[in-house]
């Protein structure tokens, strides 16, 4: 635990403070056959590392670790520390060989043995620092749908700024510096210590639980969200205010309808495990790293932006980092053709009253059988040729084509009914997902809002607009009206395209502080920890 941690660190830098002064005489009045010794040792254990060989052959194998000038004192410092704490980061600590990096300091002889300890040194660093910094996995090996452009960086980018910064001030900015991310590791500290004195308590058995209400049932509600800080310490088993208020807090903390009623889908988030929390918490960690340094399409953090979290069902403006604008959104279904996919690109204009192409996929997919089996069905919808003409449907024997030969396309005109309602935001990406209004209201008045076939549906498509219009006009209301009442397809470009960033998140920042959790919808997650306990990470109360 920490105390022993600590402990232990300040005995590694102890022992290897006295052991680098002895190898410093060593090192500074050595033969030029000792001095070979240490580079040829050096250069076999970096033999793997071309750029990092390359950075010692610029500095004539000046080493960085193994000298006694404070400066290598300091970084050996800052290392070590770093190391032994890198599973407060969700890391995997044992990777990184601090254990072995203690043994070859009590056993450094010579200076042969000094270049070994001085490239493994290196090595150690390499690795916790582009885990900290980028990621342990390789977000497209896990999920194809995960389109997130990385950031790597290449040895001499960690190992110069490591010299020309302040050891400690450069390990500290190896980590996202994001609130979310803080936010998280703070989050991270506290799940730990309820998982070490074993969890929230027993699991609630009731289907529903009413205000009102009182008994048993009651009471282990009660005491659940006491444990999980959502209410103060009671002896009341009644289901009243004050526990009904605290159910709310719960719903709005995991994207729940915030109704006070311990339904279904609020018995089971209250009953997620402390570890299964701790869980989302790393992957989220993990995702986070995957975004450090990555431009974001050269946004400045004072800029606008839009954010689409996918298991939140929301999108969301941000001005200078702060929500302006917030509505629900409804995505792609549960299914591997439908789910939509994680990427970013910028949003250049929106199109009043669209035209619905219809996409290939779900022409032969799922219209070609409908017409196949009456070609009075789907009487919205209009036939075109490959010319692009027009074509009367009653024309066609549609029986006569397979989904592989199928040589018309389908769209549905401008109107109220439209698929994609009233206008559609456009942000041309290769996945042909963009954001839309839809004239089937309904499902948004349900918590988990996955029906789409991959776009972005949206609740207040005109407010969304008029938000995003409001900073090149001074009536944004009117420039949208005016577009709306032409009847027909037209576009309003925005003066200054805006970046969009769709995301999956399951642990995030609640307005009150607080780390919420929302489910994990397509499974990504699950998929994500497991890449994350095959590159070594585990989840235990003796962490930290």
């Amino acid at each position: 635990m920490i105390g022993k941690s600590t402990f232990y660190t300040a005995r590694f830098l102890l022992f290897l403070s006295v052991a680098f002064f002895m190898f410093s005489t060593l090192f500074s009045t050595g033969s030029a056959a000792e001095n070979i010794g240490f580079r040829l040792a050096l250069a076999k254990t970096l033999e793997s590392r071309e750029t990092a060989l390359s950075f010692y052959q610029s500095r004539n194998f000046t080493p960085i670790w193994v000298n006694p000038s404070p400066s290598a004192q300091a970084r050996r410092n800052a290392l070590i520390q770093a190391l032994e704490t890198a599973d407060t980061h969700g890391l995997p600590k044992y990777k990184y060989g601090l254990n072995r990096l203690l043994a070859l300091s009590r056993t450094a002889k010579s200076q042969y043995d000094l270049g070994v300890l001085e490239g493994q040194m290196t090595l150690s660093f390499l690795r916790y620092s582009a885990d900290v910094h980028t990621g342990l996995v390789v977000p497209k090996k896990v999920d194809e749908n995960i389109f997130r452009k990385v950031n790597y960086l290449d040895d001499a980018a960690y190992l110069n700024p490591l010299l020309s910064t302040g050891a400690e001030q450069f390990f500290a900015l190896l980590s996202p510096q994001t609130d979310n991310y803080r936010n998280l590791l703070a989050a991270r500290q506290d799940f730990l210590a309820v998982l070490k004195t074993g969890g929230w308590g027993p699991q609630l058995i009731e289907e529903q639980l009413r205000p009102g209400e009182r008994g048993p049932a009651v009471v282990a509600l009660r005491n659940r969200l006491i444990e999980q800080g959502y209410m103060e310490n009671t002896l009341s088993d009644r289901y009243g205010k004050i526990l009904r208020s605290a159910v709310q807090r719960f719903q709005k903390d995991h994207g729940l309808s915030p109704d006070g009623v311990a339904g279904p889908m609020t018995l089971a988030e209250l009953n997620v495990s402390v570890k299964d929390r701790l869980k989302a918490i790393s992957v989220a960690m993990e995702r986070e790293r995957w975004n450090n340094g990555e431009n974001w399409l050269d946004l400045p953090k004072s800029a606008r932006q839009i954010q689409v979290n996918l298991t939140d069902f929301s999108a969301k403006i941000l001005d200078d980092g702060v929500v302006v604008f917030e509505t629900r959104s409804v995505i792609g279904a549960n299914d591997e053709k439908r789910r939509s996919p994680e990427f970013s690109d910028r949003m250049e204009h929106m199109v009043v009253n669209p035209t619905w192409n219809v996409p290939r996929s779900i022409t032969v997919g799922e219209y070609l059988p409908e017409l196949q089996l009456d070609p009075f069905a789907l009487s919205e919808l209009t036939l075109i040729s490959p010319e692009g003409e027009e074509v009367d449907r009653f024309e066609v024997n549609f029986n006569d084509y397979t989904p592989e030969d199928f040589p018309y396309d389908l769209k549905q005109k401008p109107s109220h009914s439209n698929a994609l309602g009233l206008v559609k935001f456009m942000f041309p990406n290769p996945h042909n997902i963009y954001l839309h209004d839809t004239p089937q209201k309904a499902l948004f008045s349900r918590d988990e809002r996955a029906f789409s076939h991959g776009c972005i549906r949206l609740h207040q498509p005109f407010d969304f607009a008029y938000a995003l219009l409001a900073r090149q006009t001074s009536t944004p209301k009117k420039r949208f009206q005016t577009a709306l009442d032409l009847g027909q397809e037209n576009i309003i470009f925005l003066r200054q395209p805006v970046p969009v960033h769709i995301i999956y998140r399951t642990a995030v920042t609640a307005p009150n502080g607080r780390i919420g959790f929302r489910r994990d919808i397509y499974g990504r997650d699950a998929q994500i920890f497991a890449a994350l306990q095959k590159a070594g990470v585990v989840i235990t109360s003796n962490q930290g």
